[in-house]
């Protein structure tokens, strides 16, 4: 049956109890639950799932619960009052104490399985079992899923205890790295980048967990100490949290003939993604291999079109592992995410990922994601070679559109009326010798200048021989020469104020910066939350000019001293 997602009347939400009437649980209702799931909820200790999409689990409420921020945009787009936000019951709720709630909201909440490809390899080690069927959702646990404004959205904590999946962690998230997610979360949707949201941000007053960290200054890679910091809850809200990873699980044991109910448990999986996330694509009338098909194409298109977004802001996922990949195409999991200083073709913020996560890597990261979704969905047409060759077809056709469209951006980045690779690959390499602020380099061509002098308000200081300074000089002379002549060629068909215009609506002038980040966790660390809302206001509003004492604060280089100072310009995936 197809979602239904217009089900209730707008009403302006107020309390809980508002929010109770627009429940409503479809993962719950229309898929099947890890048979060994315990009746109450209260299942925390790692152990093996063998079958079922989800199991049932309450989780662990943080201990004096105080309320840290919420999104204004997001609230209104959902009809919250903003007041909602700092009310007894949201805060209790939203905090993971899920114990007489109004019905018909659920007393329990859920997590799911999923499994692990590392850029297309598949593995298990990272199971505790070594079998691949402890691998999931270890501290984001679903409590809502309603349909709100005539939208199907899932509310889901992430650091709401353990869950079976935990793998021995404690199933905690600490301020630090909530605040991280929490502030993404609304910057890249401000950006216009599909992406989960951000619903609110709670910390515990007086639990705290132990956490490597930097000393700092550390120009460590790795954390050289331990410290503890306060927990903390952060409620991102998506249509739904099915990753390729999840689709994998199933098809692994489609493939293994794990149990009898396998191959069916992976077609459930795959259509009820379908349901969430592509319901107005791909009509529900369709043979089943028509729908995996299309789903295919979908899934492609907007994959393809999420990182050249990601590469036009400069972001750098970090870990684009299978199971960091929603199935939705938006952004998910912001863990070890940066977005680029300095431009460097292998930026990676986190010290584990690897030049193969890097920023100039993510589209061929993106394609072997893509090869593991369409690994998951064979076992579905395994019967039918016409579909099983038009599916083949489908994942050959990744690389040539992730190229069109990274063309297209790199040109709508430029001011360009078409793709010049000799123009972007002498910028790249004048980028990484001189080196150049990617936000502040672009937004500052977004002015269309006369000369190449408003550009160097970019270029970070760079010790060198007067030689090698003349030579780039003279390169970057002749770069600006040949993109004048592009925009003058533009300029005979379009306005200069409406090319201008064009161009900053493409390149931000604010992107989250890591080193005006660091500071609002730590202030916040002590209870002090004015530094993350006054950065919340900035970044939800990254391409307009804003105040000039704004621009003077967060239009600039990152000074020279957080140079591979880890924390800021590094940092390790522990959160």
């Amino acid at each position: 049956m197809p979602m239904q997602n217009s089900t209730h009347a707008t009403r302006l939400i107020t309390r809980l109890e508002d929010l109770a009437q627009q429940v409503d649980y479809s993962l719950i209702t229309q898929l099947v639950p890890d048979p060994d799931a315990t009746d109450d909820g209260i299942d925390h200790t790692p152990r093996q799932i063998f079958s079922g999409h989800y199991v049932p689990v309450k989780p662990t409420p943080l201990p004096q619960p105080e309320y840290v921020a919420h999104s204004h945009g997001f609230f209104k787009a959902l009809g919250f009052d903003d007041s909602l936000a700092r009310s007894e019951d949201f805060i209790r709720l939203f905090s993971g104490d899920m114990d007489a709630l109004p019905t018909p909201m659920r007393q329990q909440g859920w997590a799911c399985g999923y499994a692990l490809s590392i850029f297309g390899t598949e593995y298990t080690q990272q199971c505790p079992f070594q079998t691949g069927n402890g691998y999931g959702d270890g501290r984001a646990i679903s409590i809502v899923e309603a349909v709100i404004q005539g939208k199907r959205w899932e509310m889901q904590l992430k650091g709401g205890g353990r869950t079976p999946y935990c793998r021995g962690g404690d199933g905690r998230a600490v301020l630090r790295s909530s605040v991280r997610e929490f502030l993404a979360q609304e910057h890249m949707h401000a950006l216009g980048i599909p992406t989960s949201r951000s619903l609110a941000l709670m910390v515990s007053t007086t639990e705290t967990a132990k956490r490597p960290w930097y000393s700092e200054g550390s120009r460590s890679g790795d954390p050289d100490k331990m410290i503890h910091e306060p927990v903390a809850i952060s409620t991102r809200v998506a249509p739904s949290f099915i990753r390729v990873g999840q689709l994998e699980l199933f098809a692994r044991r489609a493939r293994s003939q794990a149990h009898p109910q396998a191959l069916a448990e992976l077609e459930s999986i795959v259509l009820h993604a379908i349901d969430r996330e592509y319901a107005d694509e791909i009509d529900p009338a369709l043979a089943l291999e028509q729908k995996l098909l299309q789903f295919a194409q979908a899934f492609r298109s907007r994959l393809t079109a999420l990182v050249a977004n990601w590469m036009r802001v400069g972001y750098c996922q970090g870990n684009f592992n299978s199971d960091n990949c929603a199935v939705g195409g938006f952004t998910l999991d912001y863990g070890p995410y940066g977005f680029c200083q300095a431009f460097h073709p292998y930026f990676q913020p986190w010290t584990g990922g690897g030049r193969h996560f890097s920023f100039l890597y993510q589209p061929v990261a993106a394609e072997r994601n893509f090869q593991s979704f369409c690994s998951a969905l064979r076992p579905l047409v395994a019967e039918n070679p016409d579909a099983l060759e038009q599916l083949d077809a489908i994942e050959a056709g990744f690389a040539a559109l992730m190229q069109t469209e990274l063309e297209s951006m790199w040109a709508k980045k430029l001011g360009l009326a078409r793709y010049d690779a000799e123009l972007i690959t002498e910028l790249f390499a004048l980028m990484m010798q001189t080196p150049v602020d990617y936000t502040l380099f672009f937004r500052e061509l977004s002015h269309l200048p006369e000369t190449l002098a408003p550009l160097r308000n970019s270029f970070y200081p760079e010790p060198g021989s007067d030689a090698d300074s003349a030579t780039l000089e003279t390169r970057w002379q002749h770069w600006f020469t040949h993109w004048r002549q592009h925009i003058t060629e533009r300029l005979q068909h379009i306005s200069r104020d409406t090319l201008s215009s064009q161009l900053k609506h493409t390149n931000p002038k604010y992107t989250l910066r890591e080193w005006l980040v660091a500071p609002a966790y730590q202030q916040a660390a002590d209870g002090q939350y004015e530094l993350i809302r006054e950065l919340q206001q900035v970044i939800t509003h990254p391409y307009e000019e804003q105040s000039a004492s704004v621009a003077s604060r967060f239009y600039q280089r990152q000074p020279l001293e957080f140079f591979d100072t880890g924390g800021i310009s590094h940092y390790s995936c522990s959160s």
